[in-house]
């Protein structure tokens, strides 16, 4: 039955799901079974999907950034032959720098195939040119050529890490190695090189990290299936674009964009998803 909760409880469970809590912490704090909860969850995040995918339309966008952020399923590469797990799963994330909107995601391996997916799904949903900046995946360009033709103005980012003592940095600490150097490369058009970054959709990642609890690292939260990841993805982004207000611009990223004239609460998201 997808209606035996009531409203009320339907929406106090969502909005931990977006503040990051775990399946089992709601359950004991709300008393719902886990099962019920993640059922719940599954449902809301697809009906977000779709949400998302209507609502991010002709978006007049000036400057996007873009990145990827890694996640696994059942578990790591390196273990998921052995137990039959789909393994590492990249989030492809496109970032309006000034509204903070997130108009496209694409989620699926960090290859060419999804590169294209991603950047022909993010043209497809602006209504003007923008200035793009991604880091230095070897897809990109390919992926940018394919997706907006020469309308477009690309910049990459390419760090330079610390080759000093990489294996020793990487038993002891959990995090990249030092960056010893950055440059900005332009790809196509005329970007204005100082505003070529992505440091606005990188700070989005850990935020994203925040609250997504089957993307925070070093836990045994991470998903066991590719649906449930989906839909937790697309439920935190949903909330992010249209419910939560950005500290930097004192309103929600729909509202900055356009898209909506007041923020939405967590009832009515839950509402919008047929709840």
């Amino acid at each position: 039955m997808a209606n035996h909760l009531e409203t009320a409880k339907k929406v106090q469970i969502v909005s931990m799901l977006c503040e990051g809590s775990s399946i089992r912490s709601i359950e004991r704090i709300t008393g719902v079974h886990r099962d019920t909860i993640m059922r719940l969850g599954v449902r809301v995040g697809e009906a977000c999907k779709k949400i998302m995918d209507e609502k991010m339309r002709n978006i007049a966008s000036s400057q996007i950034e873009v990145d990827e952020i890694w996640g696994f399923i059942g578990a790591k590469r390196r273990n998921a032959a052995k137990c039959g797990a789909y393994g590492d799963i990249w989030t492809f994330i496109a970032l309006d720098a000034d509204t903070k909107l997130i108009p496209s995601f694409v989620i699926g391996k960090r290859d060419a195939y999804h590169a294209k997916m991603f950047m022909a799904d993010l043209a497809g949903r602006l209504s003007r040119r923008v200035q793009l900046s991604s880091d230095a995946m070897a897809a990109y360009p390919d992926a940018v050529e394919r997706g907006f033709g020469s309308e477009v103005d690309y910049g990459q980012l390419v760090k330079t890490y610390s080759l000093t003592n990489l294996n020793k940095e990487a038993a002891a600490r959990y995090s990249p190695c030092e960056v010893v150097k950055v440059e900005k490369t332009i790809v196509n058009g005329m970007p204005d090189v100082k505003r070529i970054t992505t440091s606005h959709v990188e700070s989005q990642n850990l935020t994203l990290r925040m609250h997504c609890r089957r993307l925070t690292r070093l836990t045994n939260a991470f998903s066991k299936k590719r649906d449930n990841f989906e839909a937790a993805v697309a439920l935190n982004f949903a909330y992010y674009n249209f419910c939560k207000t950005h500290s930097s611009i004192r309103m929600t990223p729909a509202q900055a964009a356009g898209i909506e004239a007041s923020a939405w609460t967590v009832a009515e998201l839950v509402e919008r998803c047929g709840e």
